[in-house]
């Protein structure tokens, strides 16, 4: 009976880990996809948009986007995208599940090495509701932090199954999780000196045997495959973000700051494990150096720390444990090698905490051994405590809403934030508050007058407001900062290209592909300014070029098409077309254009089904009206012909034009002469002619004139196939702008 209640509380506390931990996140499956990196690994990516393809595994593997290799978070990210597309909600709900998994597992690695219940709730829960864990779960970008923790988890649980049992077969599942986990993000690195720790505390492999041989060898000795594979990631990480010039800041920061930084991190890491407030997705780094008295006492209270850890180790073992796992696990995060813009991260907390929770812990169980109610003492110290947590992680999920409120809260509680402030800036730009945006990019310069980026921001504002040479002058500037940035090379070329001069447009957009080779939209723009110059090939190849960084992007698809129209290339005119609509059905101009291209060439059904889906989509779409009446009139196929119908969608497209537009009154016409309707017919034409003199279309009126003396002599109009043209381009801007 004892067993079996057992057993039910640990089920029942397994159900409240996940209940709690849902309760805390769940708002985060009704938050957006924010605008800082989440683009960069999900949204624009298009690897990962796909899903999972044979193509798409192999980027995967093979890719060194964003500075890592972690090809198992790259397929995660597909997979969502497969299940959900870019429905955030799915993408978000992933994330959560993952970390409950996490915080599941973790409950039971240490009941199972410790056998002890409290103690082991307390840091699953702690580990599950901390608001410091709130980046690593709400950042979708981030999923990697999660996602490799689940193989950390896996790789322990291996580990425990093979310290039970040793065998080749068993610690082979140690080291394929480990290299998993490595797979999906190399700050695994530290795991195999943890096992190291978990060695002398709780699993005490560390004890002599009968013949009083020192067991470090052996252990170590065992640990050297995952060695091997720790240092190989480490390298390749290394080698990888160096080549991409992820480290390049180590310059802008001397070891020295760095070194002052690492030790302040560690004491301000424990201290926001304490008192989580202030949280931000991005703390800025110090200007230029730091009070000399605050790295010291760091130094002095972290040596201080560890001595006291280590002389009370024989007693109290989790101390070391706990201390050093913390100490150790944030060595790749911490900055001594400076990877990025930020003094330090919350999601760096997520495994190295445990350190800190096992140390609260079991030091709290240790500290009230002797107390008279010491059980409901600690349980309503953890109850308050959890509350605490869960409360506060409640409230830190909605500042991860969108990237407006997350970039706001960023700059409420730091200061001197530039990177934030032109993040928010940027955010504003998008939801068109220009001015409101300029100014914090203005502030962002007064803090940092060199950052390129600010300098981007106001010329993408002043953009938005056509005040086109201020623009020029702030992207010209970002240049004059980082002269391989691609994004001022494309926006001069939309300027060039409103103010008309368009082989400058050219210029800009060909310099945009010169340092951003895969950048779509300056290939789409200078197929359009091709197109406009009667460069049909070269416009076809750069098309080609965009797609294949894009391939499933409509517009570009049926701007093709329209080139192999003016090429008469009509059944690659119509492929695709019928491509744009494959992606985006309710395309109307893609779906005019095919409809009137399967006409030319004969295929009047198909011609005439299309016709007719576009006015299920608009029934008012004059082309649309015009081009239907036009073919049930004057077609000589029996199953098509219907002067009814036609007469119709004639009149229908002359009420929307008030009977002003020769045009439609010439279709209107042509129905009436189809249903022998010919006074009305001659009226109609009449009125066209009349339209068309006045408005300068001689030779239409001349066309319709010819007509009318069919009308007067009771005689319908049978023409070859529709005289309507595919729509005037040549005054609409297609170009793309950011």
């Amino acid at each position: 009976m004892r067993q079996q209640n057992k057993k039910t509380n640990t089920a029942l506390i397994y159900f409240t880990l996940a209940l709690i931990t849902f309760i805390a996140f769940q708002q985060v499956i009704q938050n957006d996809f924010i605008g800082y990196d989440d683009p960069f690994y999900v949204t624009n990516n298009q690897h990962v948009k796909g899903g999972i393809t044979l193509d798409s595994v192999l980027w995967a593997f093979t890719t060194t986007l964003s500075a890592n290799w972690h090809p198992l978070t790259w397929l995660s990210h597909m997979l969502d995208c497969n299940l959900f597309g870019l429905n955030p909600a799915g993408h978000h709900l992933t994330s959560l599940l993952i970390h409950i998994a996490n915080t599941l597992l973790l409950f039971w690695l240490l009941k199972k090495m410790t056998d002890t219940l409290r103690p082991s709730f307390f840091v699953a829960a702690a580990f599950a509701l901390h608001p410091l864990h709130v980046e690593s779960v709400a950042w979708i970008a981030e999923r990697k932090d999660v996602l490799s923790a689940f193989f950390w988890m896996l790789t322990l649980t291996a580990y425990i199954r093979y310290t039970q049992h040793p065998g080749f077969g068993r610690y082979l599942l140690v080291v394929l999780a480990f290299a998993l986990g490595l797979m999906a993000k190399p700050m695994l690195v530290t795991l195999p000196f943890v096992l190291l720790l978990l060695d002398y505390w709780p699993l005490r492999r560390f004890q002599y045997d009968n013949q009083k041989k020192s067991p470090t060898w052996p252990l170590l000795k065992e640990k050297i495959p995952l060695f091997i594979l720790a240092a190989a990631s480490g390298i390749l990480t290394y080698i990888i973000q160096q080549s991409a010039g992820a480290m390049n800041l180590a310059e802008t920061y001397p070891l020295t700051l760095r070194i002052s930084n690492a030790l302040i991190s560690y004491l301000l890491y424990v201290a926001k494990l304490f008192y989580p407030t202030h949280l931000a997705v991005l703390y800025p780094y110090p200007a230029d150096s730091l009070p000399l008295w605050q790295p010291i006492l760091s130094l002095i209270a972290l040596a201080g720390v560890s001595a006291a850890v280590i002389y009370a180790a024989r007693q109290y073992p989790f101390l070391p444990v706990g201390w050093l796992w913390y100490l150790g696990t944030l060595v790749p995060v911490i900055g001594l090698v400076q990877v990025g813009n930020q003094a330090r991260a919350d999601r760096y907390t997520y495994l190295p905490s445990l350190g800190i929770f096992i140390i609260v812990a079991w030091g709290s169980a240790a500290l009230a051994a002797k107390w008279r109610y010491r059980k409901l003492l600690l349980s309503i110290a953890t109850t308050i405590a959890l509350t605490a947590l869960l409360v506060c992680t409640h409230l830190q999920v909605k500042y991860w809403k969108n990237e407006i409120t997350l970039y706001k809260r960023a700059l409420t509680v730091t200061k001197n934030n530039y990177i934030m402030l032109c993040n928010y800036g940027a955010a504003l730009i998008d939801e068109g508050y220009y001015n409101e945006a300029m100014k914090h990019l203005n502030a962002a310069l007064q803090i940092n007058p060199q950052y390129y980026f600010a300098h981007y921001g106001i010329g993408k504002a002043l953009l938005k407001q056509e005040k086109f040479d201020q623009a020029v002058d702030y992207f010209k500037k970002a240049l004059h900062l980082k002269p391989d940035y691609y994004k001022p090379y494309f926006e001069l070329g939309v300027i060039s290209l409103k103010q008309g001069n368009t082989d400058q447009a050219i210029d800009y957009w060909k310099k945009t592909l010169i340092h951003k080779p895969d950048y779509p939209d300056a290939s789409y723009n200078l197929a359009v300014a091709m197109t406009e110059q009667g460069k049909f090939d070269e416009a076809i190849n750069y098309f080609k070029i965009a797609l294949s960084a894009l391939p499933d992007w409509p517009q570009a698809h049926y701007e093709m098409g329209r080139v192999f129209y003016l090429q008469g290339k009509r059944n690659l005119a119509i492929e695709q077309c019928e491509e744009a609509l494959r992606l985006k059905p309710d395309y109307i101009t893609a779906r005019i254009t095919l409809a009137h291209t399967l006409a030319e060439i004969g295929q009047t059904p198909s011609a005439v089904e299309q016709y007719y889906y576009v006015l299920y989509l608009e029934p008012k779409n004059l082309h649309a009206l015009k081009n239907l009446a036009w073919i049930l009139a004057t077609t000589d196929d029996p199953y098509i012909h219907n002067p009814e119908e036609a007469v119709k969608f004639a009149e229908k497209a002359c009420r929307i034009t008030d009977y002003k537009q020769a045009e439609a009154l010439d279709t209107l016409a042509v129905a009436y002469s189809a249903a022998a309707r010919y006074p009305e017919a001659a009226q109609a034409a009449e009125k066209a002619v009349e339209l068309a003199v006045s408005a300068g279309q001689s030779e239409l009126a001349e066309k319709i004139q010819k007509r009318l003396e069919l009308y007067k002599a009771q005689k319908p109009y049978r023409p070859t196939p529709p005289e309507e043209k595919i729509e005037d381009r040549k005054n609409e801007n297609t170009t793309k702008t950011e």
